[in-house]
């Protein structure tokens, strides 16, 4: 792409949840925090939606500073490495032909 953005595949090109399979279990955990707070308000038990609700925030930040750790511990910057990833597919290609 010329704009230097990714493309759809190429950020799906190596499969993250493998690399950190705790991101996606603590999403379904805010989730179902979530659900559980907005039935706990729907039954008019607001004193526990409010601490459900309280408990979202922290799985959810929990979840956030997962992913950001994550991505710098890897060195993740899709944008960054754009060009690389095109020249270095670009000798593979080239590299392959030779031997051909």
């Amino acid at each position: 792409m010329s704009s230097g953005e990714p493309s759809f595949e190429e950020l799906l090109e190596e499969k993250k949840r493998v690399r950190n399979p705790l991101v996606p279990v603590g999403a379904l955990i805010t989730a179902g925090v979530l659900t559980a707070g907005l039935i706990s308000f729907r039954q008019g038990n607001s004193q526990l939606g409010q601490m459900l609700m309280r408990a979202r925030v922290v799985v959810q930040g929990a979840t956030v500073a997962l992913m950001v750790g994550t991505a710098y511990y890897y060195g993740d910057n899709p944008w960054k490495s754009t060009i690389d990833v095109e020249q270095k597919h670009h000798t593979k290609k080239a590299n392959a032909l030779r031997l051909i």
